[in-house]
């Protein structure tokens, strides 16, 4: 089993607080800029940031769909990261400035892939499939922290 990763990044016409701020809104902000590759979201615990526990099932393909419970942790300043308690697959959301009222939020995915032929097709396609999806999430933050 090889690692897989898909990494994607935006800048944001916010400051870092406040894009950082919305992210780790499980409550409110998080829900709304889900792209509809997403169903089923619920907050079990928490809501803000450290400590959230959070459910989605994620749609990355027509016959891929991954059902997902996350728990949330920051464990250190501009960063969150969701551990999926239902496989190996660790998201890390990086906030940072970019300049005067502005920041670049940067996601990274890694899950441990398939074996043989299935895994040479999931380390050659999911992580672009996974970084469009995420690409359009942070389009969706970005136009709700941008207002």
């Amino acid at each position: 089993m090889a690692q897989v990763e898909a990494t994607t990044e935006r800048v944001i016409a916010a400051d870092a607080e406040t894009v950082f701020d919305a992210l780790a809104d499980y409550k409110e902000t998080r829900g709304k800029v889900l792209p509809e590759h997403f169903s089923e979201y619920e907050v079990r615990e928490g809501g803000d940031g450290e400590g959230t526990l959070v459910h989605w099932k994620l749609q990355a393909t027509s016959k891929r769909i991954r059902d997902c419970l996350l728990e949330v942790t920051e464990p250190s300043d501009g960063r969150l990261v969701e551990k999926d308690r239902n496989s190996s697959m660790v998201t890390t959301w990086t906030v940072t400035p970019a300049g005067e009222g502005r920041s670049k939020a940067v996601v990274t995915t890694v899950w441990n892939g398939a074996g043989g032929i299935g895994g040479f097709f999931e380390r050659t396609f999911a992580p672009k499939g996974l970084a469009r999806i995420y690409d359009q999430l942070l389009a969706n933050l970005a136009a709700e922290v941008e207002k």
